[in-house]
């Protein structure tokens, strides 16, 4: 076989090989591992995996590369993410560690509108900017795949605006993103009081302009949340997305119970994202169906809160759980998808390989790429990296630097 590269000589090549499917339950901590592995890519894409020995006797490369006895994974894909912003909240910060609660943040005037009176004030050029900086910290940590929302915006101008860096930044990156519209992320002040109406706006004028965009985004996410949108409010929504053929996506159940969870299965959505508070029953009726379950461990830690998602409930009852950074300017400023399995591991009682298949395979099936990225499989996207670390049980163990040598993303060494 002709191959463009070939890595070899990895301590342990983690495949995370899961055809066609996520990975539910006991097999989340299955992880493919080749002990002694490499990896050989063409085009940009996985051409073969397997014991260093027999792909060095088969494989003719153009570039033969020693791994060194250090770790191979799939590149991280992280499926929440608020990447578009201008600005920063570090006095709120201070505020928070100070006693001031999230949503007393938010009455005050803080919280997602302050970053929205930020955003709006930049100019396209200055959000692409800024956003590119977040990507590539998030490349140099070892993440190939980002989902990016709007909901910064919260006219249709500015979301426009956001949507329009986003897919200024897909023909840039190295990385593959997904673009997700976030116009119900909160009620902006000028319609404080007319929130129907302002879900009016959402509906009416807001998703058929992002529908109608040469490139629309993947998804249509809703938070559905005390303090931001109701159960029906959501429902309405959703359903008006799903009309205009956007997979749907919904945040519930970080502060509050509203129902939401039991909504993303009803209406099939992809995914059900932060689930800290998810009744029991709820928690094992999205396990039951395909509606991925998506924990943010960043978003509790920044916030100096207790309570995780109960991830450990997920997957003993059989479900698919995945990882995420939360990456905003408020609650989780964290680009670094090691420190979410680290997280995962110590707050919600993961193991280092389940943790693993959430931040790849599982996270992928989040965004419906699993057939693309989040597991080194022959055909798929050759994103991948490599850990100066023997073993993948590192990633849960270690924490607060980065682990990365090399990133490569889509056959590019980056």
């Amino acid at each position: 076989m002709q191959a463009d590269l070939l890595i070899h000589s990895a301590a342990q090549v983690i495949t995370v090989a899961s055809p066609g499917s996520p990975k539910r339950g006991a097999a989340m901590r299955e992880l493919g591992i080749i002990p002694d592995g490499a990896v050989a890519v063409r085009d940009g894409r996985i051409l073969d995996v397997g014991p260093s020995a027999e792909l060095r006797s088969q494989v003719r490369a153009a570039k033969s590369l020693s791994a060194g006895g250090h770790l191979i994974l799939p590149g991280f894909v992280d499926p929440h993410t608020h990447l578009v912003w201008a600005g920063e909240r570090s006095a709120e910060f201070e505020m928070r560690v100070g006693g001031a609660t999230y949503m007393e943040i938010m009455a005050a005037g803080g919280g997602i509108m302050n970053t929205v009176r930020q955003t709006r004030a930049a100019s396209l050029d200055e959000l692409v900017r800024q956003t590119r900086q977040r990507l590539e910290r998030m490349l140099a940590h070892g993440t190939t795949t980002v989902e990016i929302k709007s909901g910064y915006g919260l006219n249709t101008r500015q979301e426009l605006k956001q949507l329009a860096a986003i897919r200024r930044l897909q023909v840039e990156s190295p990385a593959t993103l997904v673009a997700t519209f976030l116009g119900a992320h909160a009620i902006p002040a000028e319609y404080r009081g007319r929130e129907d109406a302002y879900v009016d706006l959402v509906v009416d004028e807001m998703l058929p302009a992002v529908a109608a965009l040469a490139r629309p985004p993947a998804f249509c996410d809703v938070f559905c949340e005390d303090g931001a949108f109701t159960l029906d409010q959501s429902r309405r929504i959703l359903e008006a997305a799903r009309s205009h053929g956007f997979g749907l996506k919904i945040h519930v159940d970080e502060f509050q119970a509203l129902g939401g969870t039991s909504l993303a299965v009803e209406l099939g959505a992809t995914s059900a994202d932060h689930l800290v508070c998810t009744p029991e029953e709820e928690v094992e009726r999205l396990a039951r169906s395909d509606t991925i379950a998506v924990a943010l461990p960043g978003t509790p830690f920044g916030l100096g809160h207790h309570d995780y998602t109960p991830a450990r409930a997920v997957i003993d009852a059989g479900g698919a759980l995945a990882l995420a950074t939360d990456c905003n300017p408020g609650t989780s400023w964290c680009e670094n998808m090691q420190f979410m399995i680290a997280l995962a591991c110590r707050y919600m009682k993961l193991s280092p390989a389940e943790a693993i298949s959430a931040a790849t395979i599982n996270a992928a099936h989040a965004l419906g790429l699993g057939d693309e990225v989040g597991s080194l499989e022959p055909g798929k996207r050759a994103d991948l990296s490599l850990y100066k670390v023997p073993s993948h049980q590192h990633l849960g163990y270690r924490f607060g630097t980065n682990m990365v040598e090399a990133v490569i993303a889509g056959g590019q060494m980056l």
